[in-house]
């Protein structure tokens, strides 16, 4: 992920791969016949662990939590603006490669119904803004996710995780006041939880 957030899908080699792992390019190539099957198996992972997070997020009983638990669904191993780099080459790539697109499309189509589920089975469904559903709820969030990490590539470097995290909640808040305009800042979390 790393080499592919800082050189791009087409401009990194799998001799940078090896370097960045510790391990020799015929080592990658045993388990993977080619540069395109990485960005496939990396995407598909990426999905599996979104879908983790919206499994776990319908045990938080904050429907805010919930949220922020998923749309804010970066691994730790990796520092979000890199995370942000690899998500936003994936988009790209798919508007080149059919693969990747059927994966991009897999994990969008996911993400949102994941998150439309979580809206409508939440207390707060009826308090929603006039003539906003959750589905029209759920893409408002998608977009602002990926608006965000945008930002983040922008300005790489110029913030810390934690700056990065805080932003995103405080994203999540002024969003959560637009779709929820009648209930309180009482039905928030507190500033900054981290669901690790």
């Amino acid at each position: 992920m790393t080499c592919f957030a800082r050189r791009g899908f087409h401009q990194a080699t799998m001799q940078d791969i090896s370097q960045a792992a510790g391990i020799s390019v015929g080592l990658i190539y045993r388990y993977f016949q080619s540069k395109e099957e990485v960005i496939a198996t990396m995407a598909s992972e990426h999905m599996r662990e979104l879908q983790r997070k919206l499994h776990e997020a319908k045990s938080i009983a904050n429907l805010f939590e919930a949220l922020e638990h998923v749309v804010w669904c970066d691994q730790q191993e990796f520092e979000a603006d890199v995370e942000a780099s690899f998500v936003v080459d994936l988009f790209a790539e798919s508007a080149r490669n059919p693969q990747v697109r059927q994966l991009v499309t897999q994990i969008q189509d996911a993400v949102l119904a994941g998150v439309t589920e979580l809206i409508a089975a939440s207390p707060q469904a009826p308090h929603l803004a006039s003539a906003v559903t959750p589905p029209q709820a759920a893409e408002l969030i998608f977009h602002t996710l990926h608006g965000l990490m945008f930002d983040e590539i922008l300005n790489a470097g110029a913030r810390t995780q934690a700056d990065l995290r805080r932003n995103r909640t405080e994203t999540l808040r002024r969003l959560w006041t637009l779709l929820f305009p009648t209930l309180s800042a009482s039905s928030l979390s507190a500033p900054a939880t981290d669901h690790a």
